[in-house]
């Protein structure tokens, strides 16, 4: 069922709200919606409203019939701190996380990485990076639209990831396995911490490990930077969601 985003609402059956203009016109251009045809709205917070559309004049309205909270949220938070990258792999990384369940998506910039954020560009990228958060968002069925901040140092991401109830550092060179991590634990809030193409200095990871996140191995096989959040968000996702 199509799905779109609508901040601010908090509307009772029976009531009517007109799309915005971008809306509307994905509606009825796009879409090629009629009148009866349902489509849901949600309010970024976690709750759906299925509702019906019932006129095409002057913008889309439609009617809610009902309200119900979101099926598409885990039981818990998890962040990805992806260091930067190259081209448009940070793209897939946004679109696979948010997918697979991501709250949030934190760039940063630590020593290896080849990608550098020009600052004179740093807006529009950020805008650009939110509308794919949203896009994927509504495709798969997510009841919030996972932030994507603006680029921060290595030092400033670790500290933000280590306010998680469990601070995930993937590190080709740690020793413990993911899975052996994760065992016995119940976890409200998670940080994904992962770094770029060429993985991160030894420095950076006693750096880490000192700061109070936990170096975990993602397995013998190397992955590359942009698959490496999916694979952590696929196994919180089997281990911890219902």
């Amino acid at each position: 069922m199509p799905r779109f985003f609508v901040e601010g609402i908090a509307p009772k059956p029976g009531d009517r709200i007109t799309l915005s203009e971008e809306n509307s016109r994905h509606v009825s251009l796009s879409l090629r919606m009629k009148r009866g045809d349902a489509l849901t709205l949600c309010d970024g917070r976690g709750t759906d409203y299925e509702c019906s559309a019932v006129d095409f004049a002057g913008g889309v309205t439609v009617e809610v019939l009902s309200s119900s909270p979101s099926a598409g949220e885990p039981p818990y938070r998890a962040t990805v701190f992806q260091a930067e990258v190259k081209g448009d792999k940070f793209d897939t990384v946004i679109q696979k996380a948010v997918e697979l369940g991501a709250h949030g998506i934190t760039p940063f910039v630590s020593s290896r990485c080849v990608s550098r954020p020009d600052p004179h560009d740093a807006e529009k990228k950020k805008k650009r990076r939110e509308r794919i958060a949203l896009e994927a968002a509504g495709q798969c069925g997510r009841g919030i639209v996972p932030s994507v901040c603006a680029a921060l140092t290595f030092e400033k991401a670790v500290e933000e990831a280590a306010g998680a109830d469990l601070p995930l550092f993937c590190w080709e060179c740690a020793a413990t396995p993911l899975k052996d991590i994760l065992r016995g634990r119940d976890p409200s809030t998670v940080s994904v911490v992962i770094g770029p193409e060429g993985g991160f200095s030894e420095e950076e990871a006693k750096y880490a490990e000192q700061a109070g996140l936990v170096p975990v191995s993602l397995g013998s096989r190397i992955l590359r930077t942009e698959t490496a959040s999916g694979t952590v968000l696929s196994v919180l996702s089997y281990e911890f969601d219902d």
